[in-house]
């Protein structure tokens, strides 16, 4: 069960290969520009437009609301304190806006498919209205997995490192496809997916799960399979977080992390997936907000420095599509410059749409007056805005009505096909660990079960959460279930209380999220192990939890909480299904990180 030959830089390195055999590509070379067989036309699209409205489409930013026109009450109010206007219709007519992004939960983007669909179409009236009509890129992050933002009455697929798990080319190409044809119903034509980064670093606060894994080479097959599975449905897919976001101890989000590979061990660890990417013909590719020294010693965040986007993204591995900033809120982009230098200099540097500015009226206008000052030419604004309507010609926005039907958004998303295909690509992801004795699948008199432990909220939906919607999924398995949710944090009394609730039981589930060496999540599972009563440990998130959890019988990991992957865990749980996964990342000894408890690439099956 342990390896103790592999130190930590040992595995970073085991976990790459050389560029070339990641992607099965060499000398990957852009598209030229004379191969866009209709740049005439766009080009004409662009002389009718002022510099305004060129400034206007390379913007995306956010909004409140579930409607283009009539918001709540509430929703207009935020809208007007912090965009200067009630709703997002006047958003696009006053900034010429050229895409927005959607949310679900604290954007209130969201509710139903039906609803989604009816602001999109609000929002293309509302873009067709514009003195040059250009209609919008709609874009989102649905990932699935921990990051979704169309949860109810969507397919909800396995996340990437659940997929990593699969090893499967054809269910991560088929998950692309399915999203893919559900977005572009719904009028989504962008999606900020998939994750090309190689999570080599167990505590990395803001990748971990979203990465399919820690091997370059399969997560540039991944990385390629997806973008194929979304772009033959008609969605423009967008590999992310250039130059690489996979190992990092520090969020973006919040700080500026600083990526201390050499330029060899980027070659090896982080390009790989962005050059299968680019040889897969992605349409976008997303920055980071980080610094990389060996790329560009400045340390410029990466978002902002040319010598990664322009001297490395474009001109050495050859990308000529649309390269989207991470949103510009984020604390690792605003370190060094005021909200209006910016979006200016994510131009200067290579980028071509501006995502998420904090404020979109000091963002426009501090572009608008690099323009008009000369600092950014308009030839440099029109290579943008061309890539841009290249991108919304290509997902069908400039032929054609952009409106959706809500029949057929009834008919696509959520379609029982698509639902059954979701389940059956979950259950190929489910990874056994541990399986002392033969503990699993649960025996014949083993009916009925405890399920306790960490409950996090399905990610679109906190009335929902994984404990009890575990226990459901056994109990539609036929066992009798009783369920405790006692949390990430749980106190002596809810321990006690959870000891107690095992007894008289055949089996205890116990759930555990982001276990830490000090997590109370370790003293549950302790005390329940001293029960005797058989004791099945499921890890709804990281594979690493199992590194500080000593002596379970059964451990397994699902990589995510929300109900295809608890449903699936369920299933091979009662031995309804076999374990298919391995293991995408090595787990390390959490008291001796040089020794290797799993390598990548481990899954146990049943002997039967």
């Amino acid at each position: 069960m342990q390896d103790r030959s592999l130190s930590r830089r040992t595995v970073l390195a085991s976990a790459t290969v050389a560029a070339g055999a990641a992607t099965g590509v060499v000398g990957v070379t852009a598209t030229p520009a004379a191969a866009h067989g209709r740049d005439h036309r766009l080009k004409k699209i662009i002389s009718r437009m002022s510099i305004e409205a060129k400034v206007g489409q390379l913007f995306v930013p956010y909004f409140y609301g579930t409607s283009a026109t009539s918001p709540s009450q509430f929703d207009q109010d935020r809208n007007l304190r912090e965009l200067g206007v009630r709703t997002v219709a006047e958003l696009i007519a006053k900034y010429h806006i050229g895409g927005v992004i959607y949310f679900s939960g604290w954007a209130n983007n969201i509710q139903d498919p039906r609803q989604v669909a009816d602001l999109t179409n609000g929002v293309q009236r509302a873009s067709l209205a514009l003195p040059t009509p250009v209609p919008s890129l709609i874009s989102i992050d649905q990932e699935h997995g921990v990051n979704v933002r169309i949860g109810s009455g969507a397919t909800q697929l396995p996340g990437a490192m659940a997929l990593g798990a699969g090893r499967s080319l054809s269910d991560a190409r088929t998950a692309g496809r399915i999203s893919g044809t559900e977005l572009a119903a719904l009028g989504i034509h962008q999606n900020f997916a998939p994750v090309a980064d190689v999570n080599v670093n167990p505590a990395n606060p803001i990748i971990n799960v979203r990465s399919f894994g820690a091997d370059a080479r399969e997560v540039g097959r991944m990385v390629a399979a997806q973008v194929t599975g979304y772009q033959r449905a008609g969605v423009a897919a967008c590999a992310k977080h250039f130059p690489g976001h996979g190992d990092t101890g520090e969020d973006s989000h919040t700080g500026l992390p600083v990526i201390t590979h050499t330029r060899e061990e980027w070659d090896r660890i982080d390009a790989p997936p962005f050059k299968a990417a680019i040889a897969a013909g992605v349409d976008s590719i997303m920055t980071a907000h980080l610094q990389v020294p060996a790329l560009d010693p400045s340390n410029e965040p990466a978002t902002l420095s040319p010598a990664i986007l322009q001297g490395v993204l474009r001109d050495e591995l050859g990308f000529d599509g649309v390269i989207v900033t991470d949103a510009l809120n984020m604390q690792g982009v605003r370190t060094k410059y005021g909200d209006d230098r910016v979006p200016v200099l994510a131009l200067k540097a290579g980028a071509d749409q501006l995502l998420f500015p904090p404020d979109i009226d000091v963002a426009y206008h501090g572009v608008l007056a690099a323009v008009r000052s000369g600092e950014i030419t308009e030839d440099r604004l029109d290579e943008s805005v061309l890539r841009i309507l290249r991108l919304k010609q290509k997902v069908g926005l400039l032929d054609g009505s952009p409106y959706v039907s809500p029949k057929e958004v009834d008919r696509v998303v959520g379609a029982r096909g698509h639902r059954l295909a979701a389940a059956r690509i979950a259950e190929r992801t489910t990874t056994l660990l541990v399986n002392e004795d033969g503990a699993l699948p649960l025996r014949r008199g083993q009916r009925k079960l405890l399920v306790v432990g960490a409950s996090p909220a399905f990610p679109t939906d906190d009335t929902r959460t994984t404990v009890p919607e575990l226990a459901k999924a056994f109990d539609e398995l036929g066992y009798s279930t009783t369920h405790l949710a006692t949390g990430r944090a749980p106190d002596a009394a809810k321990i006690d209380e959870a000891v107690a609730a095992a007894r008289g039981r055949d089996a205890v589930v116990v759930t555990t999220d982001n276990v830490g060496a000090t997590s109370a999540q370790r003293t549950l599972v302790s005390r329940l192990l001293a029960t005797g009563v058989p004791v099945v440990h499921l890890a709804v998130r990281n594979p690493y939890d199992i590194a500080h959890l000593g002596g379970v019988p059964a451990s397994l990991v699902s990589y995510c909480w929300t109900e295809v992957e608890l449903r699936a865990a369920a299933r091979v749980i009662a031995g309804r299904v076999e374990p298919r996964g391995k293991l995408p990342v090595p787990v390390q000894r959490a008291d001796d990180p040089a020794e290797v408890l799993f390598r990548s690439g481990h899954g146990l099956s049943y002997d039967r």
